[in-house]
C-alpha cells in the first residue's frame, strides 16, 4: 500500500472549542478595537502571530493581546466533538499515519495537554504555529505535516472547518474533508472534496480507499 496520512486541524475538528473562541476573539476585540466587528471569525485558521501582525502590530498592541488571548484561553474548557477520538482510535489501529496541523502556540497545547492529555500521544506527528512561518491558507502546514508522515500530499486526507483551513488543504494536493459546523456547509464545499458534519458520518473505509487507489 502506498504512503498516505490523515491530517487533522484540531479547534472545530477534533475538539470542541470554537464557540468558545469566537466569544474569547470578540471580548479581546472589545478590549483592543480592530477595524473588523467580525474579527473572530475573520481569524479562524490564523495563527496569532499572523493575527497580530494583520490587526494589532500596527497600534503596538501585540504583547497585550497576546497575553489578553493566554489569561482568557486558560478559563477554556475543551472536550473531544462527536466521533472524532474514535476515528483517531480506528487509525491507530490501521496502523494510518495521523498528524495534528494547528495554528495553536506552545503556550495553547500546554493547555490542551491539561484537558484532554491523551490527544497529543494519539498523533504521528504534530505541526503546531511555532513549527511554520506563514499561515492558513497557506498549505506550508499541510505540506510539511505530510512530509514529516514520509506520504505525497496527494495521498493525504486534511479534515478542516475553517474557510482558511479547507483552502490550505486544497492549496497542498490533498483531499479535503470539510467538518460543517464552525460555518455552513455552503461555505467551505467549494474547497472541499467530501463534507459530513461530524466523523460518525463518515465512511471510513470509502475514505481509505479513495487515498489508496
Amino acid at each position: 500500500m502506498k504512503s498516505i496520512g490523515v491530517l487533522f486541524d484540531l479547534d472545530g475538528v477534533l475538539i470542541d472549542s470554537e464557540s468558545e473562541y469566537t466569544k474569547v476573539w470578540s471580548e479581546v476585540n472589545r478590549r483592543f478595537p480592530s477595524q473588523y466587528p467580525d474579527l473572530a471569525h475573520r481569524i479562524k485558521g490564523m495563527t496569532l502571530d499572523n493575527i497580530i501582525a494583520t490587526h494589532y502590530a500596527a497600534a503596538g498592541l501585540g504583547d497585550s493581546v497576546r497575553a489578553t488571548l493566554h489569561e482568557l484561553e486558560a478559563q477554556m474548557s475543551y472536550k473531544w466533538l462527536p466521533g472524532a477520538k474514535e476515528f483517531v482510535e480506528w487509525l491507530i489501529a490501521m496502523d494510518i499515519p495521523r498528524a495534528l496541523v494547528t495554528s495553536s502556540d506552545n503556550k495553547k497545547m500546554e493547555h490542551l495537554r491539561e484537558e484532554i492529555p491523551e490527544l497529543e500521544g494519539m498523533m504521528t506527528e504534530l505541526v503546531t504555529a511555532d513549527r511554520i512561518t506563514r499561515s492558513k491558507p497557506d498549505p506550508e502546514g499541510y505540506i510539511l505535516a505530510a512530509n514529516l508522515l514520509g506520504a505525497d500530499p496527494k495521498n493525504c486526507v486534511v479534515f478542516e472547518d475553517s474557510l482558511q483551513g479547507v483552502k490550505a488543504g486544497r492549496a497542498s494536493g490533498a483531499y479535503v474533508t470539510g467538518i460543517a459546523g464552525t460555518l455552513p456547509a455552503s461555505v467551505i464545499e467549494p474547497y472541499c472534496d467530501m463534507v459530513v458534519n461530524n466523523f460518525e458520518e463518515l465512511d471510513r473505509d470509502a475514505l481509505i480507499a479513495k487515498l489508496t487507489r
